[in-house]
């Protein structure tokens, strides 16, 4: 199975000729692994170097940094391909769609020359903590501070539900550098912390219902010293940075869970056609075809609606509630699909030797990581 035969307009004959060598790694070194990760609650490092060595970590990054100058939808292609054909939660759509770009936009060149060329290699695996226990989707609310002390920040708190967290070499913090001004939005900042600097520990890789492969950790911070030149732009324009950057995650988020959503339509439409019931074929029984119709109909307004965003986003004209939208609909799509391909695989559903279970479990984050889709929808209210 492949993504190749949908109907796309998105991308040209570069943007296709990157997907074999996407597509062949996700069927190589990926998928044959996705087991011996799952039981080890973790993806191989080694495998982000073999990733860089082709060109699939931070496309995006300019040339003047290592990078291949590329634009989203090279990021956009190495998401589907790591859905549909790689069925493994990598962590790299968090480094290459997310938190390279806030190097790239609000990095000193300091900054940029130092980690921007090891995180395209896969030398340097990131993370960006910004979730804490308690605060959820508040990001104004953040306990984490950074209290200056000469040339330095101490950074004290916590964080939890880190992607890459065991994993990480960099994580980008989102502290309060000031706890005093109002409003509360205008003392949060981001500061980037190295992981082996003193004070810094990492807690549990955390026990998830899905995603079993994907390290999510606990982070604690105890007088961790940083240099102030760690500060990520200006200091007090973290929250600014954080909003401007959530169309591009969210599009990302949309766009893996509309390739994982194909992928368990097509997984079905085989697993019916070949199991058997009172003497026919699954898919002879007319429930069967109308739930799969009704399914593929939404599968192909998905992927017209996923061309169009991305395209927007191409033209740097995708706004930040058509980011929310895309978001919400996507994964609420999928999250339809997972359930209703299920249904359709009977008790073998159930089991975790079949792909769909691991899909339907790892799909059900989907609506709630990247902003929960009840903020999704407030985002989209206001605009009203």
């Amino acid at each position: 199975m492949s993504l190749d035969s949908l109907s796309r307009t998105a991308y040209d004959d570069d943007h296709e000729a990157f997907r074999q060598t996407v597509r062949q790694f996700m069927e190589k070194e990926i998928a044959p692994n996705q087991a011996a990760w799952a039981e080890a609650g973790i993806v191989d490092k080694d495998i982000w170097l073999k990733a860089g060595e082709l060109g699939l970590l931070c496309p995006t990054v300019p040339e003047e940094y290592g990078g291949l100058g590329l634009d989203f939808r090279y990021n956009a292609i190495v998401a589907e391909e790591s859905s549909y054909n790689g069925r493994v939660t990598t962590g790299f759509s968090l480094h290459s769609d997310i938190v390279v770009n806030y190097i790239v936009s609000y990095g000193s060149e300091e900054q940029k020359r130092e980690w921007l060329p090891k995180m395209i290699s896969g030398e340097v695996v990131t993370a960006i903590a910004m979730t804490e226990p308690g605060t959820g989707s508040d990001l104004q609310g953040l306990k984490t501070t950074a209290k200056k002390d000469g040339n330095h920040y101490v950074i004290n708190g916590s964080k939890t539900y880190i992607t890459n967290g065991q994993n990480a070499d960099l994580v980008l913090v989102c502290v309060k550098t000031d706890t005093e001004v109002q409003p509360a939005w205008k003392g949060v900042s981001i500061v980037l912390v190295e992981a082996n600097r003193e004070g810094f520990e990492r807690g549990r890789n955390l026990d998830k219902i899905g995603m079993d492969e994907a390290d999510t950790s606990e982070l604690f911070f105890n007088d961790v010293r940083v240099p102030m030149t760690n500060c990520l732009g200006e200091e007090g324009k973290g929250f600014i940075y954080l909003m401007s950057e959530l169309p591009q995650e969210r599009l990302s988020i949309a766009v893996s869970a509309q390739a994982s959503a194909q992928r368990a339509f097509d997984d079905t439409v085989e697993f019916t056609r070949d199991r058997k019931a009172f003497g026919k074929p699954i898919l002879d029984f007319q429930n069967t075809r109308f739930v799969l119709a009704d399914i593929k109909s939404k599968l192909q307004v998905g992927w017209a609606h996923l061309d169009w965003a991305l395209n927007r986003h191409a033209k740097k004209e995708l706004t930040a509630e058509e980011g929310a939208a895309a978001k919400l609909w996507h994964t609420d799509l999928q999250w339809e699909v997972m359930d209703k391909c299920l249904q359709l695989h009977g008790g073998a559903g159930y089991m975790n030797e079949y792909p769909i279970a691991r899909a339907w479990r790892a799909a059900r984050v989907t609506r709630i990581f990247g902003g929960t889709n009840e903020i999704m929808k407030e985002l989209i209210g206001r605009t009203l």
